[in-house]
């Protein structure tokens, strides 16, 4: 049985989080606040911890950052109060796997869980070179023939994803789940759009990509 921890000060929603996961089959533990929370997180075996951004005595992020610092792999779901927060923390290398904004639909919720729990760790990128391009997703800095290119924050996570998942199909579908992280963003069309703004600072030539390249029907896929 797969074990879940909830970081949540709302009393009403843990309740009726640990009654929708109890009957998914998930093993639920909780915690109402930020510093109980962080320490369940460290000392239990969790498969998956949702964890809320507003806490009475502690930051999400905090805790989020805290949490990778100290070594810990597993999946981390992150629950805002409002997509202006969620677009702050986007911009930030929080650690979190995924983000939902409240107020929320607990089979949608579920099924982020489900496939956050099978999806595999990635290890996480500081740095990497490709063609003429260098980027330092420590120093938030890219280079393109040793000159500088400016990346906004979002176009850091795209690469960091793309560069993580080297070689895999990815539909548009998924890339907005993952790194947009919220359902409602306009349309898939705002990926082909960000993509071909993303080409024309990496790429030698944005309408002969080498490394972003374009599946008809499926998606993106990025090579070195």
């Amino acid at each position: 049985m797969k074990k879940i921890l909830i970081i949540e000060d709302e009393p009403a929603t843990v309740a009726g989080l640990e009654e929708a996961l109890k009957e998914e089959n998930f093993e639920v533990s909780s915690a109402l606040t930020g510093e109980v929370g962080y320490k369940k997180a460290k000392s239990g075996n969790y498969d998956l911890i949702i964890l809320d951004l507003k806490l009475p005595d502690m930051s999400g992020i905090d805790i989020c950052k805290n949490l990778r610092k100290e070594g810990l792999k597993k999946p981390i779901l992150m629950l805002t109060a409002r997509k202006e927060e969620l677009d702050e923390i986007l911009g930030l290398e929080v650690g979190a796997n995924d983000f939902v904004t409240k107020p929320f639909k607990i089979k949608v919720l579920i099924a982020r869980i489900r496939a956050l729990i099978g999806r595999p760790i990635l290890v996480d990128i500081e740095e990497f070179s490709f063609g003429n391009v260098y980027i330092s997703f420590k120093n938030k800095e890219a280079t393109k023939k040793g000159e500088p290119v400016e990346l906004t924050a979002m176009e850091f996570n795209v690469m960091k994803y793309f560069i993580q998942r080297e070689g895999e199909v990815i539909d548009r579908d998924t890339l907005l789940d993952d790194v947009w992280g919220y359902e409602n963003f306009p349309s898939t069309r705002t990926v082909d759009n960000f993509i071909l703004s993303l080409r024309k600072k990496i790429e030698d030539d944005h309408k002969n990509p080498k490394h972003i390249l374009t599946k008809h029907g499926a998606g993106y896929k990025f090579v070195k």
